[in-house]
């Protein structure tokens, strides 16, 4: 709590110093002030009451959740004769699927689209191991299924990385090669067909954008102050700074963003912040296990995607702590199934 109020704080008070007007200053103010809020209120009501019937309803949720986002998925790819159904070529191919006169569910950019469908997607496929002890392989399906059609890589690899640990906790030892196998063998067509590897450098690609924002990042940072620009001063600096620039407010990775934004005061605060509530949650439930599986999909995507205060990190972030509180996790006894 002392951490994430002093990022809260010092964050607002850069905000005040270096308010310009821009459009998108007062939105991250409030963002910054409302999320943490959300993070802190849910997390002293949960451990304050018995959450079993939560969880339950919380998995048909997500369900009824995912099924809306396949649904919508399914209209884009509709509108475009399902050209796209087994994957696009470029970054921008990708993004044209999403047409804003189709658009009724879930959100109107496709990476933050995607990384929402693999943060449901993955606690929906941890519910069973937690209450039934049991891996649901129609459940596995289900969340790639829809992280696929998204055309968006963050899912696929926050998703492929979740499922990967979770099938290692869950599974024997000796059918732990057949996994590490079977994953070498599919890993070459993963990463040509779905991350599209062999154009990841490519500045018209996704992927090549951040990797050119990074350079940046790092080949500039003296020019960085150290109390921090403010919420839009990432846009500044990559004008000034990235050998392209494509108008995005943030430097796709959340450490980053956040020492632009708000200095190192920020950055200490912020990553104290995480590292804090992991503590907390191990205090919880004594299984690390448990709560790297829990955090790997938000860290992998936190270091491509977000700011820190953004609401899908805070809601992530309460859901962990839901469902990894709830009980001891006994994967050695989870057993595989089809439903």
């Amino acid at each position: 709590m002392l951490a994430l109020s002093v990022y809260v704080f010092y964050g607002m008070v850069v905000f005040g110093l270096t308010y310009s007007g821009h459009p998108l200053e007062v939105p991250n103010a409030a963002k910054l002030l409302v999320n943490p809020l959300f993070l802190l209120s849910s997390v002293l009501w949960l451990s304050s009451r018995a959450n079993a019937r939560l969880v339950y309803f919380l998995d048909w949720t997500l369900g009824i959740l995912l099924l809306l986002s396949l649904a919508q998925l399914l209209l884009y790819h509709a509108s475009f004769d399902f050209r796209l159904v087994l994957g696009s070529d470029s970054s921008g191919q990708a993004s044209s699927l999403y047409r804003p006169a189709l658009y009724f569910w879930g959100l109107d950019d496709k990476n933050m689209f995607g990384a929402r469908i693999a943060l449901m997607g993955f606690v929906f496929m941890f519910i069973p191991v937690l209450t039934k002890r049991k891996l649901s392989l129609l459940r596995i399906f289900f969340a790639f299924l829809v992280a696929f059609l998204s055309l968006s890589r963050t899912p696929m690899v926050a998703l492929l990385i979740g499922a990967t640990v979770l099938g290692w906790l869950v599974l024997e030892r000796k059918w732990r090669v057949a996994m590490l196998l079977a994953v070498a063998i599919l890993l070459p067509v993963f990463l040509t067909q779905v991350v599209r590897i062999d154009s990841i450098t490519s500045s018209n690609d996704g992927m090549g954008i951040r990797l050119i924002y990074w350079q940046a990042f790092f080949a500039h940072f003296s020019d960085l102050s150290i109390w921090g620009g403010g919420f839009v001063e990432a846009s500044r600096f990559l004008e000034d700074n990235a050998k392209l620039y494509r108008g995005e407010p943030h430097i796709h990775n959340t450490l980053m963003t956040t020492y632009v934004e708000f200095g190192l005061i920020g950055f200490v605060a912020f990553t104290a912040f995480l590292g804090l509530f992991l503590r907390a949650c191990y205090q919880q439930r004594q299984q690390w296990a448990l709560w790297i599986l829990l955090f790997l999909p938000i860290a992998s995507i936190m270091m491509i995607l977000y700011s820190g205060y953004d609401n899908d990190v805070m809601v992530y972030l309460a859901l962990v702590w839901l469902v990894g509180t709830q009980q001891d996790v006994d994967f050695q006894q989870t057993k595989i199934t089809v439903l």
